[in-house]
C-alpha cells in the first residue's frame, strides 16, 4: 500500500508541548515538510529563539542552535559566514524578533544575509504570561493592558514585514497565516520561497505567520482563530512585501 501522508523526517517523535489551539504545531510541521522536499536535511541548521519556540531543537531533528533572547539573527548569521553551504534559519516570536530582538532582525536584513527567517506573530508573549507584545493591536488586553492597548499609552503596533520590506538588503518578505487550510498551503508555498531563495545564495528571506494564543487571549481555540481574522487580519494584511528573487 502506498504511503500519502505521514510524519515529516525533519521532525522528532517528541510530542508539542505547545497550548490546546495554539499554532506553532502547524508552523513546525510546514517547516519540516518544506526542509524534507527540498532534501536539505542533513545540512539545514535552526536557531531558536527565547519564548515559546525555546525548544524548538527538541522538535526539529536536525542540527540546532539555542540563542539568547533576541539574538537569533545575530547567531545565524555567524554560523551562515563560517558554513556558507549549510541552509541556515532562524525561528523567532514577536516577543523575541520585534522587541528585544529588534537590531538584530533590523540589520540582518540591512546586510541582506543570507538567512530564512520564520517570525510567528501572535500579537502577545505566551511564554512569560500574556503581557503586551510590540504587535498587540489597539484594544487588545494582555496582562499589561488591561484596558486595551491605546496610542496614548503604548503607541501603534509594530508592523515588521512592511518595516524589513523597506531595506534594500531584504530579499523576500511575506506575510501569512494558519487559520485555514487554503491559508496553510500558502503559508506553507511561502516557506518554501525563502527556503529555496537561500539555497540559490539569495537573501534576507522572512515569513511572518501570524498565529494564535488560546491560552494568553483567554478563548477556546476555534475562536482564537475567528479572532486572528477578524481583529489582526485588517492590522496585519497578509500577502508578498518584497520579492527580489527573480531580479
Amino acid at each position: 500500500m502506498e504511503k500519502i501522508f505521514g510524519m515529516p523526517k525533519s521532525l522528532t517523535a517528541k510530542p508539542f508541548s505547545f497550548c490546546a489551539g495554539c499554532t506553532h504545531g502547524i508552523i513546525h510541521r510546514l517547516v519540516a515538510e518544506v526542509i524534507d522536499e527540498l532534501g536539505i536535511k542533513e545540512s539545514a541548521i535552526g536557531v531558536g529563539s527565547v519564548g515559546c519556540s525555546v525548544f524548538s531543537y527538541e522538535f526539529f531533528d536536525v542540527d540546532m542552535a539555542s540563542a539568547s533572547h533576541g539574538r537569533a539573527p545575530a547567531v545565524a548569521t555567524g554560523i551562515k559566514r563560517a558554513r556558507p553551504n549549510n541552509i541556515v534559519f532562524t525561528y523567532q516570536g514577536d516577543g523575541d524578533l520585534a522587541a528585544i530582538g529588534t537590531a538584530e532582525i533590523v540589520h540582518a536584513a540591512a546586510r541582506s544575509e543570507k538567512i530564512t527567517v520564520i517570525f510567528v506573530n501572535n500579537a502577545i508573549y505566551g511564554m512569560t504570561g500574556g503581557q503586551m507584545a510590540p504587535t498587540t493591536v489597539l484594544g487588545q488586553k494582555t496582562e499589561t493592558t488591561p484596558y486595551g492597548r491605546t496610542v496614548e499609552n503604548q503607541g501603534y503596533p509594530v508592523k515588521m514585514s512592511e518595516m524589513l520590506s523597506a531595506l534594500d538588503g531584504s530579499n523576500f518578505i511575506e506575510r501569512v497565516t494558519v487559520v485555514t487550510p487554503a491559508y496553510v498551503n500558502k503559508a506553507k508555498a511561502a516557506i518554501k520561497k525563502a527556503f529555496q531563495y537561500q539555497i540559490e545564495g539569495k537573501g534576507f528571506n522572512l515569513v511572518e505567520v501570524l498565529s494564535t494564543c488560546p491560552s494568553c487571549w483567554g478563548m477556546p481555540p476555534l475562536k482564537a482563530m475567528d479572532w486572528l481574522k477578524e481583529n489582526m487580519l485588517p492590522v496585519f494584511p497578509l500577502g508578498v512585501y518584497k520579492d527580489n528573487g527573480n531580479k
